[in-house]
């Protein structure tokens, strides 16, 4: 990767609903980095990748992601009869799907793909509106129901949700449509179903778990993986993990050491696996000291910088999780621009979750292939291949 940014698509801020589900622009960060025009330039809004580098397992249901910059990892889903295709965030940490209508009148809509309800003839109207509320910014609109696809997969009258405002800059600048939740039905809208759980209601997953393998430094190789799990995408051994609180994807985590000393988590704290989540998010005391350890030097809206001719010597950072060590060098969780600066990939959280709660963003699943086993409640990981 050529750029480091601070978290792009870290969810977590009260919903309408009064439950966590957060994104920062994607444009906000960008600017930040004076690296927006040279983004747009890279990574025009075409279709995300639909081949896969290795070879499909025929019984796993695949959904090809792009990745864009390491900022963000978006698939392609397709709604309504003919199918409409939308770029969606991949993200297990909300569990709503949500897409453009064309009867949107903002901005942000008229720069993305928009459904259209009157082209599709499975689609049906629930005429309930709909308020989702995001770190920075909103989308409001109603929901409707459709037949969606992905994977392959075709999800009769799924409940998704259609926007008629995207107030701001929240989405203008952003490489992907809207997102696809993969979280726990708790966190969903009420009384709807999230895609996950009608795959698996309607008889079309053999086993009730998806996998994510998140490529690193390439666009290309990305998957989700519906309904089972191809093993040449890891090494070694899956290791489970019990799912603590079966809303987010959700473990408890032993320790966080670096140089062989524990500098958080000491006598256990909680972490949140999310794939919409850029970078390592932790309490700002614990990760103010973890910047102090790597000599990390406030720089900018909040982001630590280091010198660049140190990161080969920087310790690794060890999460220890149900008494196996996950290990992250400083190659990762130091990011280099384009214009040769060194940004550290720690950053505090500032969300309404108890003080001892981590998120491990794409920085730790680009290392480790996850799975999320629904039927068991429990996480696996394992080195990814």
């Amino acid at each position: 990767m050529c750029f480091c940014v601070s978290t792009s698509l870290s969810f977590l801020c009260a919903s309408p609903w009064g439950l966590p589900l957060m994104i920062k622009s994607l444009r906000e960060n960008l600017r930040e980095n004076n690296v927006l025009n040279d983004y747009l330039e890279r990574y025009p809004r075409g279709p995300a990748h639909k081949s896969l580098e290795k070879h499909p397992d025929p019984g796993v249901a695949f959904e090809p992601m792009r990745n864009y910059l390491d900022l963000a990892y978006v698939g392609i889903v397709s709604i309504g009869t003919p199918p409409q295709d939308f770029k969606v965030v991949l993200d297990t940490g909300s569990a709503d799907l949500w897409v453009p209508s064309t009867y949107c009148s903002s901005g942000a809509c008229a720069s993305h793909s928009s459904f259209d309800p009157l082209r599709s003839s499975t689609f049906l109207v629930s005429g309930r509106p709909i308020h989702l509320v995001y770190g920075s910014g909103a989308i409001s609109g109603f929901l409707a129901y459709d037949t969606v696809r992905i994977g392959g997969l075709v999800d009769a009258a799924q409940a998704f949700g259609l926007s008629l405002q995207e107030p701001g800059d929240f989405m203008k600048y952003a490489v992907f449509d809207g997102i696809l939740g993969l979280g726990y039905p708790s966190l969903a809208l009420p009384g709807t179903t999230p895609v996950f759980d009608n795959l698996w209601k309607q008889g079309l997953l053999a086993q009730n778990l998806f996998a994510f393998y998140l490529s690193s430094k390439d666009e290309k190789g990305s998957v989700l993986m519906l309904g089972g799990v191809d093993p040449s995408y890891y090494s070694g051994e899956l290791h489970w993990v019990p799912v603590s609180r079966p809303t987010y994807w959700q473990l408890a985590m032993d320790s966080i050491s670096m140089n062989g000393k524990v500098v958080a988590c000491d006598g256990g704290c909680q972490a949140i696996i999310d794939t919409g989540t850029s970078l390592l998010n932790g309490p700002p005391n614990y990760i103010l000291s973890i910047q102090k350890i790597i000599n990390a030097q406030p720089y900018s809206n909040g982001q630590y910088v280091v010198d660049c001719n140190t990161v080969g010597s920087l310790p690794d950072i060890h999460f220890n999780i149900s008494g196996v060590n996950y290990p992250v060098p400083a190659s990762a969780y130091i990011q280099e621009s384009r214009s040769h600066t060194c940004y550290s990939s720690f950053e505090g959280l500032d969300h309404p979750f108890p003080s001892e709660t981590w998120i491990l963003g794409d920085v730790f699943l680009r290392l480790y292939f996850t799975v999320f086993d629904r039927a068991n409640n429990r996480i696996g990981l394992a080195p990814a291949a």
